[in-house]
């Protein structure tokens, strides 16, 4: 039988393996695609030129994000002073802020053993574990939107707390230039006041804040805004050149207005969000429907709390869904919120045999998924091998994965032997601790050379050698973040052609020394096929390296001439 811990003790372990788990694998890989080598790469710029207003994607603006994630990245460096220690921190931070956040809140509206109900709920959710390993801008966000909620929970819930109130303003401003939508704690005033005319018809007496307090929220927000926008318009007033007009438009208005009423990808039907909850949101979302009556006979006695938690999320899931542009990390500032709004029904949910064996299956199951890879690793079977070659990665990570995966499955396994299905609780906390670790000390740090394009570059640098030049046509981001030298690129939303119009000059003027890798789907016919070389595939991407002998200066002018015809 495991030994019983003390009350006092359950707290801080917790928080042990969950900094051991988050934390787990830090500086042990290279950014990876799709988001985070943009955002390393913008950093990396600020910091070597010193511009720090304006992100860079090469010589191009970077106009799609804000660039206060980007800020915080380049602070880290500053700090840590290595980009691949320090590109995760922020995520890693605004994680752990998010769930002690939420510990505070559980311990203020309920009691200190709710505390760690919600610290518990939030941290075993799939993606918001996912999301804290990843360097991405939304994990930040939810950072702010929790610090925002935080505010406003203690102003309308405690007493009358205009400090905190004004933090809640200033965390959405900061949050809105983080991420478009940081703007949505500022919601809770809807339910809030859907509450105080709910009790008021009841004949119930209101306690708490007067509504006219809410108003400092205004001024609060402004200021969080002015962070970046007080910058940018300062610079728009004395230096009103066309590209900062041109960022200045494509950020405020299509990344934010149009992205969201008009989106040009990532479509999605209206019930997506459902899936997502569904899946990402294990193994908490399987036990939703056991919370709908407890939620519902606490909204109609007027529990405050439940219902400023509760019609927050039904308000951020309405409003995302109302776009026809749907991602599944558009509703991870949601768990904050439901966390702590689970946190009261879980002591009596665990006390149910139903939910202690779901959650001891659920354990099961993903000791079961990961033994059977594991087994089909380490025996070279086709299925696996065929996975690999589709990546193009070599069949030495079989044994890596295969020895990972199959020690989780043993420990896990050994694990519910031990705590049985009385402690399903522990056994779910335990397994999630455990997977985090095996993803951020074997999965992605064996996948990382691959992943992060780190090993396509090393061949190209070995290839051309140390005094070649070497230059980018149809690139990614993570080929000029790994490359070993200044690279010359021609642009990147550019169309091909006219990069490749730049980039045959560049050749042409010393073809015994310089470069160019491209992507193979770009190759101009004015290039010897002969003399291309197939350098390596990453990211689903074969990549192509040509040496400047094999441009050829006659057929590059015929087009440019025929170009300047059409003009």
């Amino acid at each position: 039988m495991p030994v019983a811990l003390p009350r006092r003790w359950h707290l801080p372990l917790l928080w042990l393996l969950i900094v051991m788990a988050l934390a787990a694998g830090l500086g042990m890989r290279q950014p990876q695609p799709p988001d985070e080598p943009r955002f390393v790469l913008a950093a990396r710029a600020m910091v070597e030129s010193g511009e720090w207003l304006l992100p860079h994607r090469g010589s191009e603006l970077y106009a799609e994000k804000p660039p206060v994630f980007m800020w915080l990245q380049a602070a880290a460096h500053q700090v840590v002073g290595s980009w691949q220690w320090s590109f995760l921190l922020p995520s890693l931070l605004a994680a752990l802020l998010s769930l002690w956040l939420v510990s505070d809140l559980a311990r203020r509206l309920w009691s200190p053993r709710h505390s760690l109900y919600a610290l518990g709920a939030l941290f075993c959710t799939l993606q918001f574990g996912l999301m804290a390993k990843r360097a991405q801008i939304d994990m930040v966000l939810v950072g702010m939107t929790t610090l925002a909620l935080w505010g406003l929970l203690r102003h309308l819930c405690e007493r009358r707390n205009l400090p905190a109130l004004w933090l809640a303003g200033f965390a959405a401003g900061v949050g809105t230039v983080t991420k478009g939508v940081g703007f949505l704690p500022l919601l809770m005033v809807l339910p809030w006041f859907g509450w105080w005319l709910y009790q008021r018809r009841r004949g119930q007496v209101v306690d708490g804040p007067h509504p006219a307090s809410l108003l400092w929220l205004v001024p609060a927000f402004l200021l969080g805004t002015a962070v970046w926008l007080a910058p940018l318009g300062w610079a728009l007033l004395h230096e009103p050149s066309a590209s900062l007009q041109s960022y200045a438009h494509e950020l405020l208005f299509k990344q934010t207005g149009t992205r969201y009423a008009n989106a040009w990808h990532h479509r999605q039907p209206a019930w997506y969000y459902l899936q997502v909850i569904a899946t990402l949101w294990l193994p908490g979302a399987l036990l939703l429907p056991l919370m709908i009556k407890p939620w519902w006979r606490r909204l109609r006695r007027g529990d405050q709390r439940q219902w400023l938690l509760l019609g927050w999320a039904a308000l951020v899931l309405l409003f995302f869904t109302a776009s026809p542009g749907k991602r599944e990390v558009y509703v991870l500032p949601m768990l904050p919120a439901m966390a702590l709004a689970v946190a009261p029904l879980l002591p009596g949910l665990l006390r149910r045999l139903c939910v202690r064996r779901y959650l001891f299956g659920y354990s099961l199951l993903l000791m079961l998924a990961t033994g059977a890879l594991g087994v089909m690793m380490l025996t070279d079977s086709p299925w696996a091998q065929a996975q690999l070659a589709r990546r193009a990665m070599p069949d030495t990570l079989l044994p890596v994965f295969g020895d990972g995966l199959l020690t989780f499955a043993i420990a896990v396994a050994t694990l519910a032997v031990w705590l049985r299905v009385r402690r399903a609780a522990t056994l779910v906390l335990l397994t999630h601790g455990l997977l985090w670790m095996l993803y951020g000390l074997v999965l992605i740090p064996a996948l990382d050379p691959y992943a992060s394009a780190s090993a396509v570059m090393r061949r190209v640098g070995t290839r051309i050698g140390p005094d070649a030049e070497l230059a980018l046509v149809a690139w990614r981001e993570q080929n000029l973040l790994q490359a070993d030298r200044p690279v010359r690129e021609f642009g990147f939303k550019r169309p091909w052609a006219e990069q490749w119009h730049d980039a045959g000059p560049w050749l042409a003027e010393a073809p015994d020394k310089r470069w160019l890798l491209v992507l193979d789907e770009a190759m101009s016919p004015c290039v010897d096929p002969a003399q291309v070389i197939e350098i390596g595939v990453a990211n689903r991407n074969r990549w192509q390296l040509l040496p400047g002998t094999a441009w050829d200066p006659a057929c590059h002018a015929e087009r440019a001439g025929a170009n300047d015809d059409e003009d």
